[in-house]
Parts: C-alpha cells; sequence; structure tokens
C-alpha cells in the first residue's frame, strides 16, 4: 500500500514539474521551425508536379517566387548561425533567383531549374540538420 502511495505521488509530481518545462519549451522561436516547413511544403509542391507529369507555369512559377521570398528569411530566422549556414543560404537565395528568372514553361525545365535548388538544400541540411 506503502509503495502505490508513494508511486501516485512521483507520477502526480512529475506531472506537475512537466507542465513548466512544457509550456517553457513552446515559447520557443517558431520562426526557424516555420521558414523550412514553408520551405519543404513548396518545395514538395513542385516536386509533385514533376511527380505527375502536371507542370502549369504559373503554378511552378508562383511556388518558386514564394519559396525565393521565404528564403530571404533564413538569415533572420536564424540569428547567430555560423557564417558557412549564411553562405549556404544565401546560394540558396541564387539558385531560386536564377530559377524564377527561368521562369520554367513545362516538366523538363521546372526539373533542370529545380536540380540546384535541391542541391543547395542538401548540402545546408547535411550539414547543419
Amino acid at each position: 500500500m506503502r509503495a502505490a502511495l508513494l508511486i501516485l505521488l512521483g507520477l502526480v509530481i512529475g506531472i506537475l514539474g512537466t507542465v513548466p518545462v512544457m509550456n517553457t519549451l513552446s515559447e520557443r522561436n517558431p520562426m526557424p521551425k516555420a521558414v523550412m516547413t514553408t520551405m519543404g511544403y513548396h518545395m514538395h509542391q513542385l516536386k509533385g508536379a514533376l511527380k505527375s507529369q502536371r507542370c502549369e507555369a504559373a503554378v511552378s512559377l508562383d511556388q518558386l517566387q514564394h519559396m525565393q521570398v521565404i528564403a530571404s528569411d533564413i538569415p533572420a530566422a536564424f540569428p547567430g548561425a555560423p557564417q558557412p549556414f549564411v553562405d549556404d543560404a544565401n546560394h540558396l537565395r541564387s539558385a531560386l533567383k536564377a530559377a524564377v528568372l527561368a521562369a520554367p514553361a513545362d516538366c523538363p525545365a521546372l526539373a533542370t531549374v529545380l536540380e540546384p535548388v535541391g542541391k543547395a538544400c542538401q548540402t545546408c541540411h547535411q550539414q547543419y540538420r
């Protein structure tokens, strides 16, 4: 009986201690995760268009423009990031700028412009993820 009461008391104290910790963790800066999640969403949309062979020029350009704008938020979303990370973010922005300027009109053109964008993402994720 005493052991069960001590276990129950331990669980209650554990739960009460967990609540403040969870609240503290939820107050962290959500920006880095939001930026990467949104970039991933747009990349997923573009890859889905390639996979289904439905690469409408206007839709592809819109997705690429969204990614370009979001990529400009990367340095601000990761304050204090090391210089190589900032350089990788700049490389991604350059790749996205070139992709937007190319304005891919079909799936082969979209695949071509997405290759350097994907490589820029992969380079950064291999090192910093």
